[in-house]
């Protein structure tokens, strides 16, 4: 199975997206809660790291930052935006930027292991 690096200012939403992904059989490799900490992570494990699961919103950094700087470390990152945020112009954005796919929370499992699907059979 994968190995996810999951970056979420919730300390709630970190431990439910960790159980959902341990009971689909991957491993979290880490889990960060503001920016800076998920940049310092991806650089120290991202040889590892399969894919992101990153919001939006975070303190010390935002999700697009994140993301940018993530690709930049690695271009082949696989990157999935999940946020509580809807709104189409910042959706768009973090596509624009690289991000695989967009998950809006709170999201259905059945949504949630469908997207961790479709991007894991991406290449």
């Amino acid at each position: 199975m994968s190995n996810f690096l999951i970056i979420d200012d919730s300390k709630f939403m970190r431990e439910v997206e960790t159980r959902l992904l341990e009971k689909l059989g991957h491993t979290v490799v880490a889990a960060a809660e503001n920016g800076q900490q998920a940049i310092d992570l991806y650089l120290e494990n991202w040889v590892d790291i399969e894919v992101v699961l990153l919001d939006v919103v975070l303190p010390k950094m935002n999700g697009l930052k994140v993301l940018i700087q993530i690709l930049g470390i690695n271009p082949f990152a696989k990157v999935i935006m999940v946020s509580s945020i809807s709104n189409l112009a910042i959706v768009q954005g973090c596509l624009n930027k690289g991000a695989k796919t967009y998950v809006v929370k709170p999201f259905r499992l059945s949504e949630f292991v469908k997207t961790i699907g479709d991007v894991l059979e991406e290449d």
